[in-house]
């Protein structure tokens, strides 16, 4: 299913020759369309009837990529290219671990080649708000749908540009004739404050004719919390130290002018006030959960679910019920079902904005082992094992007597909870961690249910990664086919998920775009870079915000009762907060195509993506598995680590057609 696309009993009024136009349509420029349509069908035909002008807009729709493709053929960098995963596979399709490994370049950019789309997109916007008055049976109520959901769309297409890309060109509501001069296509990039503002813009003027809510049908549309919620992760990047002035803006931008004017593309001066304006973004999303739009997902405790870990005294209200604590709710349940396909996918209340995934349903086989005919190579770094805590909420470095870390010895019986089986004889490094770890990675000893396959041998396996295991290196058909830390992502597959065997299926995926925990993060972060008191605008009314320790305790708990873990104590000065929002993020959103750029607009990506990728020994036996290494590959030491990946360059014809255009710093013009 397409994003944003209309549902079958909707398409079904279209005639087929329209769909199929409106499959075809071709670019030669970026910002402008060479044979939009057959000498059957005509612009004039298209927009002389509300029906075909529905159809049309909802064909732009379509064009953009399925969000849960981030591995294979991704539209971004993703999981693989930055500290989150890794991987063996080097096909031409896996552009993010290309891009790490410095093998994307202006000249091919593989799969992220994207530029053009969106602007095809924006192009098929515009010709929409330049005819939309032409169908003469438009009513009143279906003209502002279609605009709403026009600038939505539009305002979606620039975002995509200016996160991956960098600042846009903005064509406001112009088409380019096809057969223009050249001067009438050549534009400046805008800097990244005019994007930010125009996109925010665009967006909040989208949101007043979009609905709160929608049918189960068209679950994935575009709604006023859909685009609040682009709003408040905007605002928040914008707000951040890459963007807002201070060392990490001159470090990368200092010196990025515009040729223009020499405007800075990048602000070099702090802007304390855009905290606050983020601030008030998350908030609004916030309220809108208190009037029961939005909430975390969660699901009752019941005979399955394990006891919350005794002796947890650094948060008072742990053990109260959800949502003051974490007492109640099963904490691996309320945040695996949400992902694997379990939970209902249209009424999810913490989705902001997702949508059903096809492509996500299809690259869980990456991760599935080699010998039950999946690919085995959805790799995930010892960093981001280490990331979880145990299940008291402690660290590993610093775990409590009552759940000790170590990382020898194995465990000596079977433990099931909440429908999950940890095996006996598992290393005791995966013994006693927090339930998130169970729900997102798969390790050696690991049990896989696949129960929708009845083949035997292809349901109920313990899966091993050491050399000489059946799913190890030493095993393996392909040199390439076996995950080189050690750790496979299991987030997105459900118990019955299967591909070999008999009967095997998979469960329907949705991919969260945006997630109601990213909001309460977000706001928690928003409020600890406030150094003073800042007023901002909610819904037409000034508030203020400041570092209220109340409120972001409230905002981030929520996200950590979910997860069975305690919360904040309150004492926590503005440095150690900023460390554990980090933290949080890191395990909370894996695979999810947040990581990437959280690590950018925070200005550490040089320093975490420096650091070596380490894993398992899965060039060794059991005996010897179980030790941190640096993996045996060459591409390990051949990651790139440069400010230019700070975002994707511009396509090299686009920049040699538009003499105005000026490239991304570090990339070759």
């Amino acid at each position: 299913m397409k994003l944003l696309n209309k549902n079958s009993y909707r398409i079904a009024l279209i005639p087929l020759l329209l769909a199929m136009v409106l499959s075809t349509i071709s670019c030669k420029k970026f910002l402008s369309v060479d044979n939009y349509f057959s000498d059957e069908l005509k612009l004039d035909t298209v927009f002389a009837e509300t029906r075909y002008i529905k159809a049309y807009l909802w064909g732009a729709a379509a064009m953009f990529p399925d969000e849960g493709g981030l591995q294979y053929n991704s539209h971004t960098p993703g999981p693989y290219a930055t500290d989150e995963g890794f991987t063996s596979f080097l096909s031409n399709g896996y552009s993010g671990i290309r891009f790490i490994l410095g093998e994307i370049t202006p000249s091919n950019l593989y799969s992220l080649n994207r530029w053009g789309d969106y602007y095809k997109i924006i192009r098929k916007c515009n010709t929409i708000f330049t005819r939309i008055d032409e169908a003469k049976d438009m009513k009143t109520q279906d003209r502002f749908t279609i605009l709403a959901n026009a600038r939505f769309i539009r305002a979606y297409a620039y975002y995509n540009i200016l996160v991956d890309f960098g600042p846009p060109i903005i064509l406001g509501d112009e088409i380019i004739e096809s057969n223009g001069t050249l001067q009438s296509y050549n534009r400046s990039r805008s800097t990244y404050d005019e994007a930010v503002e125009y996109i925010c813009k665009e967006l909040e003027e989208a949101a007043t004719f979009l609905p709160n809510t929608l049918p189960l049908v068209e679950f994935g549309l575009p709604t006023k919390g859909a685009a609040y919620g682009l709003i408040a992760r905007i605002r928040l990047i914008h707000a951040s130290p890459l963007f807002n002035g201070g060392d990490a803006a001159r470090s990368y931008f200092g010196t990025w002018r515009r040729t223009s004017d020499n405007a800075q593309y990048v602000s070099q001066t702090y802007d304390e006030k855009r905290w606050a304006v983020a601030a008030a973004a998350a908030k609004r999303i916030i309220d809108m959960g208190d009037g029961g739009i939005f909430r975390l997902h969660t699901v009752p405790a019941d005979s399955e679910t394990p006891a919350l870990p005794a002796g947890v005294t650094s948060d008072p209200n742990y053990y109260q019920e959800w949502p003051n604590g974490a007492n109640g709710i099963d904490p691996y349940r309320s945040y695996s079902e949400m992902f694997n396909g379990e939970a209902v996918i249209p009424v999810n209340p913490e989705y902001v904005w997702g949508r059903r995934s096809p492509q996500l349903v299809s690259e869980t086989r990456t991760s599935f082992p080699q010998k039950l005919d999946g690919w085995n190579g959805a790799g995930v770094p010892q960093k981001i094992i280490d990331n979880y805590t145990m299940i008291d909420g402690h660290d590993i470095a610093n775990s409590s007597t009552n759940y000790p870390y170590t990382e020898t010895g194995f465990t000596n019986s079977v433990k099931i909870f909440s429908g999950y089986r940890l095996n006996s004889n598992v290393s005791n490094m995966y013994a006693n961690r927090e339930p998130r770890f169970y729900a997102s990675i798969g390790f050696s000893g690991a049990y896989w249910p696949m129960t929708s396959s009845t083949s035997s041998g292809f349901f109920n396996q313990t899966i091993e990664y050491f050399f000489d295991s059946p799913n190890g290196k030493g095993s393996v058909s392909s040199p390439v086919d076996f995950p080189i830390t050690g750790y496979v992502v299991k987030k997105f597959i459900h118990p019955t998920d299967a591909w070999g065997g008999t009967n095997n299926r998979r469960m329907d995926k949705a991919f969260p775009i945006i997630r109601y925990a990213e909001i309460l993060l977000s706001y928690a972060e928003a409020l600890n870079n406030l150094d003073g008191s800042h007023a901002a605008e909610i819904n037409g009314s000034s508030q203020n915000f400041s570092r209220d320790m109340n409120q972001i305790k409230k905002a981030f708990n929520q996200v950590r009762y979910r997860a069975g873990l305690p919360g904040l104590s309150g004492n926590e000065d503005k440095a150690t907060l900023q460390r554990l929002i980090e933290k949080e993020r890191m395990s909370e959103f894996l695979f999810e195509n947040r990581r990437y750029y959280d690590v950018r607009r925070w200005g550490i990506m040089e320093q975490v993506e420096s650091e070596p990728i380490r894993g398992m020994n899965t060039e060794g036996s059991r005996d010897v598995y179980f030790n941190r290494v640096i993996p045996n590959t060459s591409r390990i030491g051949a990651r790139v680590v440069n400010k230019r990946l700070a975002f994707l360059p511009i396509p090299l014809n686009e920049i040699r057609l538009l003499p105005s255009l000026n490239q991304n710093p570090g990339w070759d013009n």
